[in-house]
């Protein structure tokens, strides 16, 4: 199954993201079928190929929520924006301070 979706590109501290269509299950920063665009969150530019995109739309490949709201964004896709959440961290477990009994000596 082949989705559109961010490869992020760009020094560290500097992001910027191309957008791609690959394979659901590929490396992301591995091989690609097409490159669709590019997007600098820094300076909110964005560049896509529209025609691309509503090419590989039409022959079934999937965006991520990311791209999907992007795309609502400039007019591409119709619809509401679909919710995107950060990764949680997971919390430590806090260790129990022992209660003061001790077993035999």
């Amino acid at each position: 199954m082949l989705t559109i979706k961010l490869k992020r590109i760009g020094k560290k501290n500097q992001a910027s993201f191309r957008m791609i269509v690959a394979e659901k299950r590929s490396k992301l920063q591995g091989r690609y079928v097409e490159d669709l665009g590019w997007l600098n969150p820094k300076s909110d530019e964005l560049n896509v190929k529209k025609e691309r995109v509503e090419h590989w739309l039409k022959n079934g490949a999937q965006p991520t929520d990311t791209v999907h709201n992007l795309l609502v964004k400039i007019g591409l896709i119709k619809g509401p924006k679909r919710a995107v959440h950060a990764k949680s961290k997971k919390e430590v477990p806090v260790q129990s301070e022992p209660t003061g009994l001790t077993e035999g000596k």
